[in-house]
């Protein structure tokens, strides 16, 4: 009987193993603190060339209006 029962047991467990691998984790991914800096320091570089090249378009607009 011992040995049954650990037969099943021990199947149970790897049954249960490889039916939680099947399932991701509803959890995001840990970004690390220097990870977290880079992609603040990325953005805020994007968003000064983006109202960068909002001026530039503004001023070629009104420029425009002007010549007219």
């Amino acid at each position: 009987m011992n040995r049954k029962k650990k037969v099943i047991q021990i199947l149970k467990a790897k049954a249960k193993k490889g039916n939680a691998k099947k399932h991701n984790s509803n959890k995001p991914r840990y970004i690390s603190k220097a990870e977290r800096a880079k992609m603040e320091a990325e953005q805020a570089a994007n968003s000064e060339q983006a109202e960068a090249v909002e001026t530039l378009e503004t001023e070629e607009t009104s420029a425009e209006k002007e010549v007219k």
